[in-house]
């Protein structure tokens, strides 16, 4: 790992000048981005949701479009529109917020399912199409989202393939005592403290790095016996699919990079199991009815497997 290793540190610091607290959040969202994986962030309005996706998009340094979500948004209100042009007779392309590097998607549960739907070819293939013509996004490409709770009025759930896209759903919780007393502290607009520390070319180049992490076959194989065994669980209607465990496969190189180290250890697959699966799973209604939830299978499940033994001399 050659290539300024010091950069996630400093993505943290800077990051930590706006949004206070949550040292381990802020390093997972930088964990999905620099591996390539788009994150859904999802809690109780006024945790400071959107002001932490505004900081790490200052941060990195890339083009940045912020898509409010609300009932009326329409698929082309996001993707962009084919006009015909009356003086040079002919169509052109106006493209919508999606073409930027980083995309807040905010608020996503408040549109509709097929406005949602219209983010699936970007999230998957970095492209969009319009009118039968596909135009390639700009690199990188993440959508950081935020979503309320569904038990609020006025939101609509994500379907489950929209779900499958993000590589990581996190909560941020509420702050504690001295965090919050930290934020009253406050002055003025912190998000304008915020420099970029990197930019879209330096992404691209960590990405490059993050995928010479080396991965042990045991580890693999560790991985891959986590995400099965979702599948077999008795309080599992729909287990976790195959994107899964590429997702936590490549996060976990994502959380070795940041920790400067050049592979990956079973440890990071089960410090990060839980953000890269909770939103794979659908619980059986008569395991929601015992009050088992996603967290409980997933400890279990990790509780269960036999973590293997990997050589530290790499």
């Amino acid at each position: 790992m050659d290539y300024c290793k010091n950069i996630p540190l400093e993505l943290v610091e800077n990051i930590k000048k706006a949004f206070i607290g949550k040292k381990t959040v802020i390093e997972k969202i930088i964990i999905a981005v620099l591996s390539g994986g788009h994150v859904l962030i999802e809690d109780v309005p006024g945790v400071g949701k959107t002001t932490l996706v505004q900081a790490v998009a200052k941060s990195l340094g890339c083009s940045f479009k912020r898509i409010q979500f609300t009932p009326d948004l329409l698929p082309s209100d996001i993707t962009g529109i084919t006009v015909y042009n009356n003086r040079t007779g002919e169509f052109e392309f106006k493209e919508g917020p999606i073409m930027a590097n980083i995309i807040l998607a905010d608020e996503i549960n408040r549109s509709s399912p097929k406005t949602q739907s219209s983010l699936l070819e970007a999230m998957q293939e970095g492209q969009i199409t319009v009118d039968g013509v596909t135009y390639d996004l700009p690199k990188p490409f993440v959508v950081l989202a935020t979503q309320n709770p569904i038990e609020y009025e006025g939101t609509f759930p994500l379907p489950e393939a929209q779900l499958d896209r993000f590589a990581m759903r996190i909560k941020i919780g509420y702050p504690d005592f001295n965090e919050e007393k930290s934020i009253l502290k406050l002055q003025g607009k912190p998000i304008d403290e915020i420099e970029s520390i990197i930019t879209d070319k330096d992404v691209l180049k960590i990405r490059e790095e993050i995928k010479k992490i080396y991965v042990e076959d045991s580890v693999k194989d560790y991985i891959i016996s986590i995400v099965q065994a979702t599948r077999k669980h008795q309080d599992v209607y729909l287990g976790c699919s195959p994107r899964g465990s590429l997702a936590l496969l490549n996060a976990c190189r994502g959380l070795a990079y940041i920790r400067d180290r050049n592979y990956v250890l079973p440890d990071d697959v089960k410090e990060l199991a839980d953000v890269i699966l909770n939103h794979r799973i659908i619980l059986k209604p008569e395991a929601k009815m015992k009050g088992r939830t996603v967290e409980d299978v997933i400890y279990s499940i990790i509780s269960s497997i036999r973590v293997p033994l990997v050589s530290r001399n790499v």
